[in-house]
């Protein structure tokens, strides 16, 4: 049992997920199979198509792309068996090795495949144009425009092929290097050896001598391994600038930008609303400090509970609260959610050689999404299931668009996801009378939106410092890193909070600046997104519900301005940031008059 966190058992211990749905087991022939006939079918595909694709006409270039869906979809099953199976066995290096086999495979038979993106891109303006229009590509008309965004960053075919090649043995490498070193490392701790989640959730925990000494441990932990670690970071780092100049990228961020379907100007415009508003977070630490009784207010005092606020929840409780929220918004996405919890579409339980954080998967359209959690019975952990469950509905409900059009943009991905804790939030304030306890759910979803609008947005400006340092001035050491990871940190706080010396390491543990360089800034765009959608369905329930629905069926079929448009929120209109800040500044607004200091 991990001290502080699980004195009981929560009855998560045994809840796995059934990767048969996928396949039978590690050993199961039918993924070398799947991966036989892809390679199979696309070595047709290439001798098909490659001789005369600018000459289809619709109905034959929307055949193609059947077939190219099908070969995609049937790389992507086996890929999602062997990720998933390794991020539960991560310590155990067959795993490792199948899952290095598998990209190695699936890159040799996409390699067969890149001709298509290049020869549509070559297609004149004015017969693509025509193609777009006819019915016939109806369904295809949105991913194949989008296709041609990239008209100007994609290299020669056989240039593609090599740098698909060297990514697996390149950045690949250095991603799962990474990956590993967390997930191998253990931090002593009173007499124990704990894993990464396990330190970072006793950051939680209501004792403070405990959060300190898990603080220090982390950090002397992360400390002990930077070596590794700023290598990681530097060969995630060079590995970009060169992609980013290759591609003829005006920036380290044009890409991510692109794949968001999202302009440089509402990333800017999303960034100084965000900022401008950081001293909110200093109104609120403040306010906690006083709460708390502590001053000063450490680093590792934000996620403190307050007195009350403390409650354990079990698996059962965990499952009836976050379904009973999403029934109550639709019958419909209730029951899909309940197919989760029924069917073992979720991995919940803490276990040796499993990785750290959450994540939703959407699999494959023929099957259905995965989710996986760590939990503990903290109510973070209830709002991190409520969190990937929106995820899950979300993807399952998208699957109608096909393997192509089913994946949506980071830019409204995490709109359900944030959507789902909402309304978790507000089932658990409705069933709960005590006003200490009150006061501490309140304020811990103050703490969760902020760590995902702000926090996110300090993150998104470390990056921009990283890289525009890296290209300036060369491989970056610990301690430049950690001047950059400080400076972005101290101007989101101001004053409210003192840094723990090891704080300043705690960069190197993030495994989005490895694995998506430029996600971050996507979850403060979809939660301040999702809270203008609460705002709307609080205004208008019952007209609210089936556009929010057939906004989920849409995927990625759609531009992002086009999917929200079907709740009635215009993407285009800066006003909504600066709406959604007003409702985040009434939630302190709220949690300082129940705390009674106004």
């Amino acid at each position: 049992m991990m001290e502080g966190v699980n004195q009981t058992a929560t009855g998560a211990e045994q809840v796995h997920w059934r990767l048969e749905d996928l396949y039978a087991g590690v050993d199961d022939p039918r993924l070398a199979e799947d991966l036989h006939w892809a390679d199979r079918a696309a070595t047709r595909f290439a001798e098909v198509y490659r001789p005369g694709l600018g000459g289809l006409n619709a109905a034959q270039l929307a055949a193609a792309l059947e077939q190219l869906e099908a070969i995609r979809q049937r790389i992507g099953r086996v890929g999602t068996f062997r990720y998933l199976s390794y991020v539960t066995h991560a310590d155990q290096p067959a795993y490792g090795a199948a899952l290095q086999a598998y990209e190695e495979a699936a890159t040799a038979i996409q390699n067969q495949l890149i001709f298509f993106d290049i020869a549509w891109n070559a297609v004149d303006d004015a017969r693509a144009c025509a193609l777009l229009a006819d019915p016939a590509l109806a369904h295809w008309t949105h991913l194949l425009r989008n296709w041609r965004k990239y008209r100007d960053h994609l290299r020669s075919e056989s240039e593609e092929q090599i740098l698909s090649e060297k990514r697996v043995t390149g950045r690949g490498l250095w991603e799962r290097l990474f990956d590993e070193t967390l997930t191998e490392m253990r931090f002593p701790l009173r007499g124990k050896q704990r894993s990464e989640q396990e330190v970072l959730t006793l950051l939680s925990n209501p004792d403070r001598e405990l959060r300190r000494d898990a603080a220090e441990s982390l950090s002397k932990g992360l400390e002990g391994r930077l070596h590794t670690l700023t290598t990681c970071f530097n060969a995630i780092l060079a590995d970009k600038s060169l992609d980013d100049r290759l591609r003829r990228y005006p920036h380290w961020l044009s890409e991510r930008n692109l794949s968001n379907e999202i302009s440089d100007s509402m990333v800017e415009a999303l960034e100084q609303a965000v900022v401008g508003r950081y001293g909110l977070v200093a109104r609120y630490y403040r306010l906690k400090a006083k709460l708390l009784n502590l001053s000063p207010l450490m680093d590792y005092d934000r996620y403190a509970p307050l007195p009350g606020g403390d409650r354990r929840y079990d698996w059962a409780e965990c499952r009836r609260i976050v379904l009973a929220a999403v029934t109550d918004f639709s019958p419909e996405l209730g029951a899909i959610g309940q197919r989760f919890f029924d069917e073992g579409w979720i991995d919940a339980a803490l276990a040796p050689g499993k990785r750290g954080g959450a994540f939703a998967h959407p699999v494959t359209p023929d099957v259905h999404p995965y989710l996986m959690v760590n939990y503990t019975g903290t109510v973070r952990d209830v709002m991190t299931v409520a969190h990937e469950l929106g995820h899950g509905i979300h993807q399952y409900l998208a699957r109608g668009q096909g393997y192509l059009n089913a994946d949506t943009p980071l830019t409204t991905a995490e709109t359900a996801s944030v959507f789902g804790e909402m309304l978790t939030f507000e089932r658990l304030m409705r069933e709960e009378q005590d006003p200490r306890r009150r006061l501490g759910l309140l304020c811990g979803k103050i703490e969760d939106t902020f760590a995902t609008v702000f926090r996110q947005m300090a993150m998104h400006r470390f990056e921009v410092l990283m890289h525009g340092a890296r290209r300036a001035e060369g491989e970056l050491s610990k301690d430049r890193l950690a001047e950059l990871w400080m400076q972005t940190q101290t101007e989101q706080f101001a004053d409210s909070i003192q840094f723990s010396p090891g704080y300043r390491w705690w960069w190197s543990y993030i495994p989005h600046f490895i694995g998506s360089p430029g996600y971050v800034y996507a979850y403060a765009f979809g939660e301040l997104l999702t809270l203008a959608l609460i705002q709307r369905y609080r205004a208008a329930p019952a007209d609210f519900v089936p556009g929010y629905t057939a906004m989920l069926k849409l995927g990625g079929s759609k531009a992002p301005a086009e999917v929200v448009a079907t709740t009635g929120i215009d993407l285009e209109d800066p006003k909504i940031w600066s709406r959604a800040l007003d409702y985040m500044s009434g939630m302190v607004d709220e949690a300082e008059k129940l705390a009674g200091v106004r």
